[in-house]
């Protein structure tokens, strides 16, 4: 054979040879796994393939976790991150596989796809880093597996994943003490509030209704039966006094009490009645609970009050006996006084009517003849009472109605005569005054018209009232000047009163809108803050801020709408959302804060970006600081940290996917 063509023929069979022999050695490319344990390095003996798959299947049966081990030669020139992707997602791995990548000839590793929820990056990075690399820097292939498949098990059942039986019961045992430390301060604090609320019930005027209405339904219902209670004992010895008085003074000297008493029995029954409809088994919604409680106080504080309004009366109906004679003595003096004044006032009356129109003096035209006819009176019940009093003790109540009688007939002659006595200066005072009372009235009027809308109707009925009187003082003021100035006196008080009133809602009026439009501006810059603080930040910032800041707008809109029907209203909206916007923006903060503590091993560009939402981090989602799936290379800490994802228009869906790794 020719020298060139044996050369040839070596020469192709020693390029053979090398293939052969460069063929175990050729590079790995992702490939979908036939089983839990792959070997095409051939590093693992048969027991190790075996003592795998045991750790493998527990992990399994315990934690229904699927691990996956592929030893290779290399990666074929890809990063360990990107070849276990792909080999994850050619194998169809689903959010229970994770795979644990060798390249014994690269010294690189990977480890892909979804981490357990109880499993934290804490923990994995201790079981990479602490547990698996060290291994695998060791050669130790096999031992770097089961480090991977106990690990897991042991992090998934950990205190730092889950909580203890332990934990959970001395949790449990502070919150039952706590639970016990709020309800014992809640009832203290309770009972003080209630104690508080009917001290001030106390205060309230019993028959002001509008009062009562406002005050709690608790600190009502205590009040009323205190005020019941009072009423009772008040009855029961106001009926005993009145049964003895009677004795003495007779029933018709007795009369005014004798029907104050039994008005008072009557408040009293009907308050018994509504008592015991609150206390039996047929429930009252609470609206009906405080409209019986107010009633029940009211009258009970009426009664009251009425029974209160005889007392001196009573006191002095006992005491006249004492100094009978003297009171009778005093009661004739005055009977001759007015006698002798009597003549003078027939006089001036006689001039009076010679002067003015019949009309004028029309109230006090018969004064003089009723004054002597009142002055008879007197005289005559005088002479009954001095017998009364000769009687004998016991039988002398007699005296006390006459004496009465003297001082009401007395005290009506000398209010007739004085009249009388006034007329002439009364007259030309009002005539002089009329015109001026009837400007007022002019000028109030007008002021009333300006304040229509907050006068309601009593400024309309005091109107009214006040145009009346003025029409009558144009048309009578000649010839009643002192009717038609005593009208229009009259009318002008009550129309002042009303001006007074409707102001004074003009002005709460005026005040609730520059407080509400305060608050308005208040809410909407405490909203504004929190949401730009929110929207610039919000790679850092959880749920709560969020919902803080929501409810608060939507109390700010529920303020907005009601800024013109009811204002006072919008201004409590208002109020709740400034604070509600507040809490969100202290929150938010607060998160960030949190956030950026966490943040150690990621760059300050990247950080950033995540913080301001144009990367988006797991953590959003609840997940501590867990990244989408995405690319990663070999060598330094920064390729075992993972990537994240811009984010984009969607919803909010991620799962927790991991692809870590290094050299070793």
């Amino acid at each position: 054979m020719p020298l060139r063509k044996q050369l040839s023929v070596i020469a192709t069979g020693l390029l053979l040879a090398l293939f052969l022999a460069a063929a175990p050695g050729a590079a790995e490319e992702p490939q979908r796994l036939p089983t839990y344990v792959t070997d095409t390095a051939g590093v693992l003996s048969a027991g190790q393939t075996a003592q795998l798959q045991t750790a493998i299947d527990s992990l399994y049966a315990k934690d229904h976790e699927r691990l996956w081990i592929v030893y290779v030669r290399d990666f074929g020139g890809l990063d360990a991150n990107t070849w276990g992707d792909r080999t994850a997602n050619a194998s169809n791995f689903g959010d229970r596989d994770v795979l644990l990548s060798v390249a014994v000839e690269d010294r690189a590793y990977a480890f892909t796809g979804t981490v357990p929820e109880s499993v934290t990056d804490k923990e994995l990075d201790r079981l990479l880093i602490d547990k698996v690399e060290p291994k695998l820097r060791a050669g130790d292939w096999a031992g770097a597996g089961l480090a991977t498949a106990n690990g897991l098990s042991e992090a998934m059942n950990s205190s730092e994943g889950g909580v203890s039986f332990r934990t959970i019961l001395v949790l449990l045992l502070i919150v039952a003490l706590v639970v016990a430390a709020l309800w014992f301060w809640s009832r203290t604090r309770r009972n003080r509030r209630l104690r508080a609320e009917v001290e001030a019930a106390r205060n309230v005027d019993p028959t002001d209704a509008e009062a009562l209405t406002a005050l709690p339904l608790t600190a009502l219902d205590a009040r009323s039966k205190e005020i019941l209670v009072d009423l009772d004992n008040a009855i029961r010895t106001s009926s005993e006094e009145l049964r003895l008085a009677t004795d003495e003074f007779g029933g018709t000297a007795t009369a005014p009490f004798t029907a104050a008493l039994q008005a008072a029995k009557d408040a009293l029954a009907k308050a018994f009645s509504i008592r015991q409809q609150l206390d039996d088994d047929i429930p009252e919604t609470p609206d009906q609970q405080r409209t019986m409680l107010v009633d029940l106080i009211s009258g009970c504080g009426r009664a009251d009050r009425e029974l209160d309004a005889k007392v001196s009366e009573f006191d002095s109906m006992r005491n006249l006996l004492i100094n009978a004679g003297d009171r009778l003595d005093a009661l004739t003096r005055d009977v001759v006084d007015l006698t002798t004044r009597v003549p003078n006032s027939d006089a001036t009356l006689t001039q009076l009517l010679a002067g003015h129109p019949p009309s004028v003096l029309a109230p006090i035209r018969d004064n003089v003849t009723m004054a002597k006819e009142r002055i008879a009176f007197a005289e005559s019940s005088i002479e009954q009472g001095r017998d009364a009093v000769a009687k004998p003790v016991g039988r002398q109540g007699g005296a006390v109605a006459a004496i009465r009688g003297a001082e009401s007939a007395l005290d009506a002659a000398r209010t007739l005569l004085y009249a009388v006595d006034t007329a002439a200066t009364d007259i030309e005072q009002a005539r002089a005054g009329l015109p001026g009372i009837m400007e007022e009235l002019r000028r109030d009027l007008a002021t009333a018209a300006t304040l229509t809308q907050h006068g309601g109707p009593d400024l309309t009925a005091a109107a009214t009232g006040a145009q009346s009187a003025l029409d009558d003082a144009n048309a009578q003021g000649s010839t009643n000047p002192l009717g038609s100035f005593r009208q229009a006196v009259a009318a002008d008080t009550l129309l002042d009163k009303a001006i007074a009133t409707a102001t004074d809602r003009k002005l709460a009026a005026e005040e609730l809108a520059r407080r509400l439009d305060q608050a308005l501006t208040a809410a909407r810059s405490q909203i504004n803050a929190a949401s730009d603080f929110i929207s610039t930040r919000r790679g850092g910032v959880d749920a709560e801020p969020r919902t803080r800041l929501a409810e608060a707008q939507r109390n700010l809109d529920q303020a907005q709408q009601l800024a013109t029907s009811d204002p006072a209203q919008a201004l409590q909206f208002a109020q709740r959302a400034t604070e509600l916007g507040a809490r969100a923006l202290h929150t938010a903060q607060a998160a960030v804060r949190d956030w950026q503590a966490q943040q150690q091993t990621t760059s300050n560009s990247q950080a950033g970006a995540i913080l301001s939402g144009v990367l988006l981090d797991g953590m959003l989602r609840g997940m501590g600081t867990g990244y989408r799936s995405g690319g990663g290379g070999f060598g330094g800490g920064g390729s075992r940290g993972g990537s994240y994802g811009p984010g984009s228009f969607g919803g909010s869906s991620g799962s927790r996917r991991i692809s870590r790794g290094g050299r070793f």
